[in-house]
């Protein structure tokens, strides 16, 4: 329309009207351009240019009178560009509109049509502003400016279609030029037009949007738009050949109608279908500048080998020009796909026979998939897939490999990642995926292949579900990601992170012990996904070495943040994973390491009314991590606690707390208590009063709290005071230890109340007189009868029952010794010197020495029978040592109970402890008048030279108490003559190297066997 016209027919309508509705296009337009689906950048540039139009219309809108002027004024011409801004900001409005709602593939191939309309209304809308009069109106200079400006840059304003877009056409026309209806190159343009448009690649989405397509076209042929109609119904044949644009039933229709269409032999090939050169059907035909065809690679060698002449003709060539003959090569192709559909549909009957005939034609139907793809589509149109999966059967290890080969060409994904149909149609075969997993637990070569056919299904996220709920099937992938196989391992973990698409599968990986998916789920995940994952670790039993794997991998971090959680399931699911965790010692000692057990406290000094029991599993943790971290029996201090508040604090919760945090509380301290660096912890405890509130405690109804009282008490008392454990042991506390001795099944509550009661004071004897009436002796007594049952705690016990009964076997004691060896005590000490523990031979020892020395007194004299001695009784057996008779029970005589080996033989013993014992009970039998019948014993024993060999000890008590017994022996003449030679050397080294009385000693022992004389200065 001339601007003159415009002009005239703008005068009618008022012109603060026409920049009115202009300015308000401007807005719709700018609105609408957000939410274009294609071409954004070019929508955002044209609302970029119509932003700088809307304030100089708002200007010249606001200097222009309401009222209009003839056709030649200023105000006409205003009104006339306002028209052309209104006609085209509307316009383009209305196509942001469409290109916000109609189907985006079709708006992508329609992408430059879209782009040359934005450009023509932005250079419409310029040359709008370059006629409007700005110089004639009352605007400011710099508002003309910018019209200028503005003006010129939307008069030679340029848009073009993104690179992708373009992209995507050219290979568009190109396909259709060339005839190309191949699959793959179909596949791999609907692949980057869903990429260029934003929609998803699953084949139900691109099914979706190219059925809204083939609408779209429809409606444009109604339209009677021809040409587009035209081109659009080639791209619609071009884009049916993806297999994601149509259903299985569809291709299946399409498959049986061409192949009914054909005969039932194979066809020869026509003779221009071979190379001239090479004589065989050609691949990819090429025409020469002659006219002639040749396959592309035999020409190409042709022309390499220096030819420049036409091989059939002879005539000159053109040596660049080469040119497709695409009639020709899609005439090929047709012949070899009616052949391999005829050669496909007759080979299935020969699968059900004999093996070597089903090897043959396997390996046929392996070349014919590798081929091509259209091969493998007719396998499946064919129905081969439910005879394929009954190979899998076969007692044949080839035929199964096969088979799983075959399988795996066909469930192999393209990059476009449409093949989905395909693995669905394996799948849904009756015990396909069955099948292929029993492969995984076969040799290793059936089971690479299984894996790998595993590997494409699962990339077909709907499969995924089959695979993980087939039994074992996780278990064996797992098994497989550590087989000296890479290639096989590789294909397991891909094969595991594509089945942790589902939450269940995940889980199911954990019980193998595979835990990265179900930690990943734990740190990353949403809330439900997370409660999901510990709920399962919570329920599961694990193994050390699963325990050690999720710690190293970073579990227990994702587990302390969940502890933060208002959620009280979600806490305490957390809670019983972390005791589960710590369960295994170093994880415990790695986590009071990080300090991570800090928030574990602060659970439990808080009172939680909506989740009571979740303090008894905090209380339950922290007793697991101590008892864990304890149990490696490192000299590293565990810090816990940190100060003397948290001790206290923690300590005090026995008493405000139900039996189950007691029992939590207490065992903690108990491990902490235990360690090799715990001392300041026992004096802090004893200091806080601790032991009065465990005294106490071992009287609690709940037997578990009582036990863990009792061991923490007997723990503290160990390097106490004896003035306080004497004052704070009642005679009411002292019959509660005793009930735990006589009644409890706990040996280790037993071992700590047997130790509680040996700590105390031995000259207290009114807790001597308390046990005794207890009639405690013999229950003490029955706990070393057990010496045969060994362990740790078990020894532990009879160690203590041991340190107990010194008390009652003292010579000053009469009473008590009875007791104890009429309950069979000293057959039961003869035992242990043999095979009880260092501390239970050092404690047998010091027992019998105590008895020992009761000997003598207790000897009964030989008694003189008068009369005829036919009928006097049998004459009464003098003991060589007591020189009366004695006895196990009622003389307590050493060598009666036979106890004089197994003494000698703790002397090489290299406890210093225990030698001394035991020499303290040999000592006992050269006391006083019993010098000569004991040395006798002892010679008899062959027991002096081991008490000789005792001189070269490094302990010099030990050395002094074997010098006091030589020195007495070597009074004996004969002893002195006998052992003297062998003793000279150990005295007179001792002379040498010791000092103060042990040198005397030995001094004085060497003037004996004079050696020294008695005036030396060694005295």
């Amino acid at each position: 329309m001339a601007t003159g016209a415009l002009i005239m027919n703008a005068s009618v309508v008022p012109v603060s009207e026409l920049i009115s509705r202009a300015v308000k296009a401007a807005y719709d337009t700018i609105r609408a351009a957000r939410d274009v689906l294609v071409e954004r950048h070019s929508f955002a540039e044209l609302s970029a240019y119509l932003d700088r139009v809307v304030p100089i219309l708002d200007q010249l809108m606001a200097t222009t009178p309401a009222a209009n002027r003839d056709g030649s004024s200023p105000l006409a011409a205003a009104a006339a560009a306002a028209e052309i801004l209104a006609r085209e900001a509307e316009a383009a409005r209305a196509l942001a509109l469409d290109c916000g709602k109609r189907n985006r593939v079709y708006l992508l191939l329609n992408c430059r049509r879209i782009v040359a309309r934005l450009e023509s209304a932005t250079r419409e809308i310029g040359r709008a502003i370059s006629l409007l009069p700005l110089a004639s109106l009352d605007l400011s200079s710099a508002i003309r400016d910018e019209a200028k400006l503005l003006s010129d840059s939307m008069v030679g304003a340029e848009f073009r279609a993104a690179a992708a877009e373009e992209e995507i056409l050219r290979q568009v026309e190109s396909a259709i030029q060339e005839h190309n209806s191949d699959r793959s190159y179909a596949n791999s343009l609907l692949a980057l037009i869903a990429d260029a448009v934003g929609i998803s690649k699953n084949r139900t989405a691109l099914k979706k949007e190219f059925e809204e397509f083939k609408e779209e076209v429809a409606e444009a042929k109604l339209q009677k738009d021809l040409a587009e109609a035209i081109q659009m119904d080639q791209i619609i044949a071009l884009l049916s050949r993806a297999d994601a644009t149509s259903s299985f039933k569809e291709k299946e229709v399409k498959y049986y109608s061409k192949r009914n269409s054909l005969g039932s032999q194979p066809l020869e090939p026509l003779q221009s279908f071979y190379c001239p050169i090479t004589r065989d059907v050609m691949e990819d035909p090429v025409e020469t500048s002659s006219g002639q065809t040749f396959e592309r690679s035999a020409i190409e060698r042709w022309f390499a080998d220096g030819n420049t002449t036409c091989p059939l003709t002879m005539t000159p060539l053109n040596t660049g020009f080469l040119r497709p003959n695409i009639t020709l090569r899609k005439s090929i192709e047709e012949w070899k796909e009616r052949n391999n559909i005829i050669i496909i549909s007759s080979m299935k009957s020969k699968l059900s026979l004999d093996d070597e005939v089903v090897l043959r034609s396997l390996a046929e139907l392996q070349e014919l998939c590798e081929e091509k793809f259209s091969n493998r589509e007719c396998v499946v149109m064919e129905d081969y897939l439910p005879i394929l999966v009954g190979l899998l059967g076969r007692n044949s290890s080839q035929i199964r490999n096969h088979t799983l080969y075959i399988l795996r060409l066909l469930a192999e994904d393209s990059d476009d990642n449409t093949n989905s149909l395909l693995q669905e149609k394996i799948a849904e075969v009756e015990n396909a995926i069955r099948s292929i997993v029993k492969s995984l637990a076969r040799r290793t070569d059936e089971r690479k292949a299984a894996v790998a056919l595993l590997l494409e299904l699962s990339k077909n996220n709907a499969i995924c579900g089959h695979i993980g709920k087939v039994q074992g099937c996780i278990l064996l992938v797992v098994t497989i990601t550590n087989s000296d196989n890479n290639q096989a391992a590789d294909d397991a973990r891909e094969l595991l992170e594509n089945l942790s698409f589902l939450d269940d599968n995940v889980v199911l990986m954990a019980k193998a012990n595979y835990f990265q998916p179900l930690l990943r789920c734990l740190n990353s995940g949403p809330e439900s996904l997370k409660m999901k994952m510990v709920k399962a670790l919570a329920e599961m039993e694990l193994t050390d070495h699963s325990k050690e794997t999720l710690f190293k991998e970073g579990a227990l971090q994702p587990l302390l943040q969940m502890l933060s959680l208002s959620d009280a399931d979600g806490k305490r699911m957390a809670i019983k994973v972390i005791q589960k965790l710590s369960s295994f010692g170093p994880n415990g000692l790695q986590i009071i390491r990080d300090g991570a057990i800090s928030p574990l406290l602060d659970l439990l000094f808080q009172a939680i009314p909506a989740s009571p029991n979740l303090r008894d599993q905090v209380a339950a943790t922290i007793l697991n991590i101590t008892v864990s971290a304890a149990a490696l029996q490192t000299n590293e201090a565990l810090s816990i606690l940190k100060s003397d508040a948290e001790i206290s604090r923690l300590f005090s919760l026995v008493m405000l707390t139900g039996p189950t945090i007691q029992q939590s509380i207490l065992g903690t301290f108990l491990a902490l208590c235990q360690l090799p660096s715990a001392k300041d912890m026992r004096t802090k405890l004893r200091q806080f009063s601790a032991v009065q509130l465990l005294i106490s405690q071992c009287e609690h109804r709940d037997l578990l709290v009582r036990a863990s009282a009792v061991k923490l008490l007997s723990c503290l008392m160990e390097d106490g005071d004896d003035n306080v454990s004497a004052e704070s042991v009642t005679q009411r506390c002292l019959e509660t230890l005793l009930s735990i001795v006589k009644t409890s099944k706990d040996e280790e509550e037993v071992a700590a109340a047997l130790r509680l009661i040996s700590d105390l004071p031995i000259g207290y004897a009114h807790v001597t007189r308390w046990i005794a009436d207890a009639g405690a002796i013999t229950v003490f007594v029955s706990y070393i009868r057990d010496a045969k049952l060994i362990g740790p705690i078990r020894n532990k016990l009879i160690e203590n029952a041991l340190r107990v009964l010194c008390r009652f076997t003292m010579s000053t004691n009469p009473e008590c010794q009875k007791i104890a060896a009429k309950s069979g005590l000293i057959p039961l000490l003869v035992q242990l010197l043999g095979s009880g523990t260092p501390a239970a031979k050092r404690y047998a020892a010091t027992l019998l020495c105590q008895f020992s020395e009761s000997s003598l007194s207790l000897s009964r004299l030989v008694e003189r029978h008068g009369g005829f001695w036919c009928f006097a009784p049998p004459p009464e057996i003098r003991c060589p040592v007591h020189n009366g008779v004695c006895s196990v029970e009622t003389s307590y005589c050493l060598l009666e109970a036979d106890a004089i080996g197994p003494l000698l033989s703790l002397l090489g013993e290299s406890d210093s402890s225990i030698c001394d014992a035991a020499l303290s009970a040999l000592s006992t039998l050269i006391e006083g008048e019993r010098l000569q019948s004991g040395s006798n014993v002892l010679h008899e024993s062959n027991g002096i030279a081991p008490i000789i060999r005792v001189l070269s000890s490094r302990s010099t008590e030990l050395q002094e108490k074997a010098l006091n017994v030589l020195e007495r022996i070597f009074r004996l003449q004969e002893y002195k003559r006998i052992y003297g030679a062998l003793a000279q050397m150990p005295l007179v080294d001792i002379t040498q190297r010791s000092s103060g009385p042990v040198r005397a000693l030995a001094a004085r022992i060497l003037a004996h066997l004079d050696v020294l004389h008695d005036q030396s200065s060694y005295f």
